[in-house]
């Protein structure tokens, strides 16, 4: 087995248990807790599953070592390439990794005001946490662009996975950004004149 088959091995048991551990911490874990518009429920929720918001925490912990372990793993794999798309790749990964473990501060920060009966804050910190994710995410979406550009070129694997890489990344990029459908100043509709009931 050649090393770079060894490495393309490694990279898809990498991102295999980072998009298992990712979607058990956010899927399962924090999703399960929320109660829409009651406060006292969602603290509740997550008071009476510590131990799984723990392992969650752990899990959110192997997944951002994987995810920046992949990183290393891949840029290796496909740095002859493109050296520059191979850097951009590894730093919106780095940014991405810095953005979730900082992130879990908040998921943490929930725990602790849900056991000590402080639901609003409780709330507040998980509600923190979704916006951090959602950064995050924007960054996690910039990283494909770029892998999904060094697949498509490196001949490693049919084009057309690495062509849905990058059209994922755009993908991710309108679902965590969402589209700006605010009418631009120049094409707002005149503001009606005002008649005189006499006229």
């Amino acid at each position: 087995m050649t090393s770079e088959m060894r490495r393309a091995r490694t990279a898809g048991l990498l991102y295999l248990i980072v998009a298992v551990c990712g979607g058990f911490s956010e899927l399962y874990v924090r999703s399960s807790v929320k109660v829409a518009g009651d406060a006292a429920a969602t603290a509740d929720n997550i008071a009476a599953s510590a131990t799984l918001f723990r392992i969650g925490a752990l899990t959110d912990l192997v997944n951002l070592v994987c995810f920046l372990v992949l990183a290393l793993v891949l840029y290796g794999l496909l740095k002859p390439v493109s050296a520059s798309a191979a850097q951009a790749m590894l730093v919106f990964n780095a940014v991405s990794v810095a953005v979730m473990t900082a992130n879990m501060v908040n998921h943490l920060a929930a725990l602790q005001a849900a056991t000590s009966q402080d639901d609003a804050l409780a709330v507040l910190f998980l509600d923190l946490h979704v916006q951090g994710y959602l950064v995050a995410g924007t960054f996690f979406g910039l990283w494909l662009l770029p892998l999904g550009y060094l697949l498509f070129r490196s001949g490693y694997a049919p084009r057309a996975p690495g062509a849905l890489v990058m059209v994922g990344s755009l993908v991710l990029w309108l679902l965590v950004k969402g589209l700006n459908v605010q009418p631009r100043a120049d094409h707002a509709p005149a503001p009606a004149k005002h008649v005189p009931a006499s006229a």
